[in-house]
């Protein structure tokens, strides 16, 4: 978490507004020469398959973090989970700023507060 240096290197909402300018300006780069390029170029499916990856790696690195005690591995796929809901976001053209909105929005409701009143709309 944030130290409450809102101009730290490391703040939440910077860190990530950086990456997110940095994917947005790969969108229209040559897939031959950019990762983020070569996502966008294959469409949806391929950026959702990452997603199902990184969240699959994230789930057995917590697993054996359990056992070893160790949950840097836990933080290595987190931050790879997070990476590629960056770009799924760019690809709908949303921003991790509306993300932390919803997020904010939400605080202080309870989850299933929350949960049924998706369900009534």
């Amino acid at each position: 978490m944030s130290t409450g240096n809102a101009g730290s290197p490391n703040d939440e909402a910077g860190i990530l507004g950086r990456v997110a300018a940095t994917i947005e300006s790969r969108k229209g780069a040559d897939p031959s020469t950019s990762y983020v390029a070569k996502l966008f170029s294959k469409g949806d499916d391929a950026i959702l398959k990452k997603i199902g990856e990184e969240a699959t790696e994230t789930v057995m690195a917590a697993k054996d973090a359990r056992v070893s005690g160790d949950g840097a591995k836990v933080l290595y796929e987190v931050a790879d989970l997070w990476f590629h809901s960056l770009v799924l976001l760019a690809q709908f053209d949303l921003s991790p700023q509306q993300v932390l909105d919803e997020l904010a929005r939400r605080e202080g409701i309870s989850g299933i507060a929350e949960k049924a009143a998706r369900q009534d709309s």
